[in-house]
């Protein structure tokens, strides 16, 4: 479910600008000059909407058009290029994202959810309350980038540029550029294909840039910050498994899961998930170990199944597996930091024969998916966790880049890492979108311009061209929107 809070403060903000528009509007006295004022602004209200409009980067837009005409011929010839391809890709990837929708829905797998190639996002339900800078600012660079390839391509292609604008659309920021619609019309239907593609071309140009800072970060950010050595710890959840005098602190720096290096986040995760898919590993334990370390005590059968042999309430002590020389399947409660804090991690006993021939592998007998984990952050003493992994997943967050000085921020390299993604998810995704020949989108004019180019000489009546490309609009924009209901569906109601 959306959160409450969210919705009131967006409809009450909507309701408050409303609601002044309306008074201002209403009144004799002000009605005049409050409309002067948004015509010198620049500015539209209207419900849930409201939109500015400048000239004051025209001249920028002219300056930036008119320059390096052959550069740019040869830019927006690609982008044009792309665009054509990215049109008839988009009805691609939506089907196979509306086939895979429905699948899921057919098969009532949540799991699955994350495997689906395109999502709805939904502020406060799949996207973090935390993370909705990065998601709008990320949006509202897309958009602007998106309308610059439309204005320069505009004024290359000599089509007069009006004007500049940004909107808010409920929560949703964008941006838009004017031209005058008879230009446009008179220049050929290949200019127009520049024109229109510029857009997308230039969302797919800004999520490579994206891609290459996100890979190059490390040496970009060498100087003052070292990868490759482990995964630093920036946040630990308050009250949470990882918290407490022997877990985790900011600052840290975990090198081990198990017996599962960490080099960096991606292992962490990669650790974690590779613990859940496997059995629980065991400790190689020697025979005196075992016999000075136990204590007698009842052995029984837990509900799930699982077998516990401590019944002292300790929670400190720990039931462990174990088969003896002879064979037999043996239970002993044992105190789990004295027993594993020096014990290499082992699968059966003959892991264990190399280090003492009198060891055994001795496997701790917790509840079905729950593990015993052994973290690694030197130099503290290790941090012993009993749970979920995923609990212990989301209980930090980490890093890849460890400040070379006590000076630098943790948390710097991690916001431009997140900041980079969202520019590569969603400038991605508003190409993908808008590429979609769909009423209203670029993809409709788009595929007008590209019908005119290809079958003019082909279908010969203007009418002929419309109505197959009304139709082609039509199956676009249905795919579209079955895509975005039973998305948001699979967001919101399950």
């Amino acid at each position: 479910m959306i959160p409450i809070p969210l919705v009131v403060v967006v409809l009450g903000g909507w309701c408050a600008i409303y609601l002044a528009d309306t008074v201002l509007m209403s009144s004799k006295s002000l009605k005049k000059s409050y409309e002067d004022w948004l015509t010198g602004q620049g500015l539209t209200v209207s419900p849930f909407h409201v939109r500015w409009q400048t000239t004051l980067f025209n001249r920028l837009f002219y300056k930036w058009g008119r320059w390096k005409p052959r550069f740019l011929y040869i830019w927006f010839s690609f982008g044009m290029l792309f665009g054509v391809a990215a049109m008839f890709g988009s009805m691609i990837l939506l089907g196979r994202t509306l086939a895979q929708t429905l699948n899921q829905m057919m098969s009532e797998s949540p799991a699955s959810q994350n495997d689906r190639i395109l999502q709805v996002v939904v502020p406060g339900v799949n996207l973090p309350i935390s993370q909705l800078t990065y998601f709008f600012l990320a949006i509202f660079i897309s958009g602007v980038i998106h309308e610059i390839g439309h204005g320069v391509a505009a004024v290359r292609e000599t089509v007069r540029f009006n004007g500049f604008g940004m909107f808010i659309f409920v929560v949703y920021p964008g941006a838009f550029v004017d031209l005058l619609t008879s230009h446009l019309q008179m220049v050929s239907p290949v200019q127009q294909l520049r024109i229109f593609c510029a857009g997308v071309w230039h969302n797919f140009i800004l999520g490579v840039a994206g891609i290459l800072v996100l890979f190059s970060l490390p040496a970009l950010l060498f100087p003052f910050y070292y990868t490759g050595v482990g995964a630093l710890i920036t946040e630990v959840v308050e009250d949470s498994p990882a918290s407490g005098q022997r877990g985790l602190f900011v600052r840290d720096i975990v090198t081990q899961i198990q017996d599962c290096s960490v080099m960096n986040v991606e292992d962490w995760h990669t650790c974690l998930a590779d613990i859940t898919k496997k059995p629980q590993i065991g400790y190689c334990l020697s025979s005196a170990t075992l016999q000075h370390l136990h204590f007698p005590s009842r052995v029984y059968r837990r509900l799930d199944g699982s077998i516990e042999c401590c019944s002292n309430n300790s929670l400190t002590d720990i039931c462990f597996a174990y088969t003896s020389n002879a064979y037999n399947q043996m239970y002993a409660c044992l105190p789990a930091r004295k027993a594993i804090q020096t014990s290499p991690e082992c699968r059966s006993n003959a892991d264990c024969q190399k280090h003492a021939a009198s060891s055994v592998c001795a496997i701790p007998s917790i509840e079905n998916q729950t593990r015993l984990i052994r973290v690694k952050h030197p130099p503290e003493m290790e941090m012993l966790f009993i749970g979920y992994p995923m609990h212990l997943e989301y209980a930090v967050s980490l890093s890849s880049f460890i400040p070379r000085y006590n000076f630098l921020s943790i948390h710097l390299p991690v916001v431009i890492e997140t900041f980079c993604k969202y520019v590569i998810s969603l400038s991605g995704a508003l190409a993908v979108i808008n590429a979609v020949p769909c009423f209203a989108l670029d993809g409709q004019w788009i595929l007008n311009a590209f019908l005119e180019a290809t079958l003019s000489s082909f279908i010969l009546e203007k009418e002929n061209r419309e109505l197959l490309g009304f139709f082609i609009l039509l199956a676009g924009s249905t795919l579209l929107t079955a895509n975005v209901v039973l998305g948001l569906w699979m967001v919101t109601a399950r």
